[in-house]
């Protein structure tokens, strides 16, 4: 850098009238050469701060700050790589496909939340890869209506339901599945255009390459866990629902799509954290150490939903925060061997969700507590202020759905929190990044007070 500082004062000694119109040209203002000295260094192309819009009043000066690289020709050996090439304007399109295609990720998990809470999900007891129009006569409506009258769930939960109760699950389940392929076209058709562009990296091809193909085995394993749901129950007194095993598999890889898409999209635009001093480098390090973890409790809590859902176990005990007339249920180690009760018994599953509950809200509280010294950017601290209400906000939302004997409302909302929850810490964790050795090089020891 300072080398680099050495070579352009040398050429600005010895052609000033040139360099002033390159400058000006890639300023686009016409100003006198004096005039130019006096003002502030070029700033850099893009701000990768814009995602974290919602922090305002006193942290909107420390946010002007947050910039990346100042050209894309100009890297040295220790500067930033990015994953997007040709300029600000690829960085942006790319940057809004991806959060986009995060989004739409998002909205297929609720809906996937309400197809379950509305128990349409073994309506359609077929499957094909690359879909099927929905039954368009009458004819088609009872041929499809018959073949879910000989499937488990209508022998034994549905017997007697009409045609009409039966194209409203079948409507659900279908507008589930072919939102999951509308994704594969939106995604697939702007990646091929970026990547025709040239504005698409090796690296950044290669993670999207990867991402697509996680999301076209999300369809394959949706029927594997629907399947489960069309066989027969192992005993004459349990209602058919799909293997929770195979839900916990489902959501997990939807979650992981929707982690992967989302921090890539925030690597597009914010090639580099947040980092104006050393001293809040240091900080976000330690912070870092901290978050980790709790980023682990809460990503385990969120997939301990999925087997909450798929025991039905939050029918089982419908008070908080005893269950039932006790703390610990007599019942709770019934099953052999010994693990299954982690994931099938319904008293055992409900009581393991509501400690993870518990403690997710505690290690966010003691982030927040051990942090609140710590030198760190504002822009750090306000995310991790989010995280804390965000959780408190879950809790609430889980308590009240339980003790409503779990309404779709209240569920798919509960459901549509915990991925809002995973969301702010994804951001939390990649704001906390370290930064490149040439940005590092860079700053001053302690950040300017405004």
């Amino acid at each position: 850098m300072f080398q680099s500082s050495r070579v352009l004062s040398s050429i600005l000694k010895r052609n000033k009238s040139n360099v002033y119109n390159v400058i000006n040209n890639i300023r686009g203002k016409t100003q006198p050469f004096h005039a130019f000295k006096e003002q502030e260094p070029i700033k850099p192309f893009f701000y990768g701060h814009r995602y974290l819009s919602f922090i305002k009043g006193h942290n909107a000066s420390h946010m002007r700050n947050m910039s990346t690289v100042a050209s894309v020709g100009m890297e040295s050996k220790e500067g930033l790589k990015l994953l997007v090439v040709g300029g600000p304007r690829a960085q942006k399109m790319v940057g809004i496909w991806l959060f986009g295609s995060a989004a739409w990720v998002f909205s297929m998990v609720v809906l996937g939340g309400i197809t379950r809470l509305t128990r349409s999900g073994l309506s359609m007891t077929d499957w094909k890869f690359t879909g099927s129009l929905p039954p368009l006569s009458d004819e088609d409506w009872l041929n499809e209506f018959e073949k879910y009258r000989q499937s488990p769930e209508y022998k034994r939960v549905n017997r007697g339901m009409s045609i009409e109760e039966f194209k409203f699950i079948y409507w659900m389940e279908y507008a589930h599945r072919m939102w999951g392929r509308a994704l594969g076209i939106m995604f697939a058709l702007p990646f091929s255009y970026f990547l025709r562009k040239g504005y698409i990296t090796l690296r950044l091809g290669l993670q999207l390459s990867g991402l697509f193909a996680l999301g076209a085995g999300q369809g394959l394993i949706g029927w594997w866990m629907v399947k489960s749901g069309l066989e027969e129950p192992p005993s004459e007194y349990v209602q058919p629902r799909v293997s929770p095993y195979r839900l916990a598999a489902h959501l997990t890889s939807a979650f992981a799509i929707y982690s992967g898409l989302l921090w890539t999209a925030l690597s597009v635009v914010m090639p580099e954290p947040p980092a104006e001093s050393v001293a809040w480098v240091q900080g976000a390090a330690k912070v870092k150490r901290l978050s980790l973890p709790v980023s682990l409790i809460v990503g385990i809590t969120a997939i301990s939903g999925a087997f909450v859902a798929g025991n039905d176990a939050g029918h089982a005990y419908n008070t908080f925060p005893k269950m039932g007339a006790t703390w610990i249920p007599d019942d709770i180690f019934d099953m052999k061997p010994l693990i299954r009760n982690f994931f099938e018994n319904t008293s055992t599953v409900q009581l393991d969700h509501r400690i993870l509950a518990t403690s997710t809200l505690a290690s966010l509280g003691a982030l927040w507590w051990f942090t609140r010294k710590v030198d760190i950017h504002p822009a750090i601290r306000s995310l991790i202020g989010s995280t804390v209400g965000m959780a408190g906000v879950q809790v609430t939302l889980g308590v009240s759905t339980l003790l409503s004997y779990v309404p779709v409302s209240l569920g798919s909302a509960h459901q549509a929190g915990a991925l809002t929850l995973l969301t702010l810490m994804i951001m939390l964790n990649h704001t906390l990044r370290k930064p490149s050795l040439s940005l590092l090089k860079s700053l001053p020891q302690v950040a300017k007070t405004v």
